[in-house]
């Protein structure tokens, strides 16, 4: 029979905040998969566990999740643990998850410390909807792209980021997204655990003048529905209705058809744009 991948969360900050049955299951496996097995060491041995590790990270994920897969094909059990919070989360793990699914190896998740729903749950913005982003790319015209997708994103917004890079990614989501609510997290659950309530713009004027430090998450209010309708008849309305109409009717769509069409996009009833309409024909 094969083994088993465990999916173990560990502290992002607070070492108290792991669960028993993770440190029972780091106790039991055969060998232990870490991000950082320097950083990883030093809560093995806060916890007395003396189990193997091996390292598992974004530059060796292909070939050592091969090898971490033959010693579960071959009967091992693997404890999978990132530098901090859930593996899978912003970390290579999913390649290895995804890679024992098509072995056929069973996978299990033990849920613990994530400093995304961490954050979140800190933000006082809105939790029933949310988008999280990760790390923002490093490449330039990929991050400007998914900046664009997230112009219109009605659900609140996860980031994480570096506080060496948290200044430039604020002046971006900033002159991008427009003056947002934003919470901004540091240092979750550590001694130095930081939650500011602010907006984009007086987030970046504050830590233009306040050097950031610790890792940061931040919740970001998303747009409004309003505002995007607000915005949707704007844009409309820069077309005459006889423009508006054509754009529907060229697509197919009967006169009535394209008269209602106009009158949601316009936010208008049915009958005023058929009065307008005609009252333009007599005007000409």
């Amino acid at each position: 029979m094969p083994g088993m991948l465990y999916l173990c969360a560990t502290p992002i900050g607070n070492l108290e905040d792991i669960t028993f049955r993770v440190l029972r299951t780091l106790k039991e496996v055969d060998l232990i998969a870490a991000e950082d097995t320097r950083n990883s060491i030093k809560l093995l041995n806060h916890f007395d566990i003396h189990t193997p590790m091996t390292s598992y990270h974004a530059y060796n994920k292909i070939e050592k999740a091969q090898e971490l897969i033959v010693r579960m094909q071959e009967g091992a059990n693997i404890a999978l643990i990132t530098d901090a919070g859930t593996p899978g989360i912003s970390d290579p793990g999913e390649e290895l998850v995804r890679m024992c699914r098509d072995a056929r190896i069973p996978v299990t998740s033990l849920p613990g410390a994530c400093a995304c729903i961490t954050g979140l749950t800190l933000s006082a913005l809105s939790t029933r909807r949310f988008a999280f982003e990760g790390f923002l790319p490093g490449e330039k015209r990929e991050r400007q792209e998914i900046l664009k997708e997230l112009v219109r994103e009605t659900r609140t917004l996860v980031i994480y980021e570096a506080p060496h890079r948290l200044l430039r990614t604020l002046e971006e989501l900033g002159t991008v997204l427009g003056d947002r609510p934003v919470t901004v997290c540091r240092e979750l659950t550590k001694k130095h655990e930081t939650v500011f309530h602010t907006t984009l713009l007086e987030a970046k004027e504050h830590y233009s003048r306040e050097e950031p430090r610790g890792e940061c998450v931040l919740i970001i209010q998303g747009k409004s529905r309003r505002d995007i309708r607000e915005e949707q008849i704007r844009s409309w309305e820069k077309l005459s209705l006889e423009e508006h109409m054509a754009l529907y009717q060229g697509q197919g769509m009967d006169r009535k058809e394209a008269m209602k069409a106009v009158a949601k996009d316009r936010g208008l009833g049915k009958r005023e744009v058929y009065q307008q309409l005609l009252d333009r024909q007599e005007e000409t």
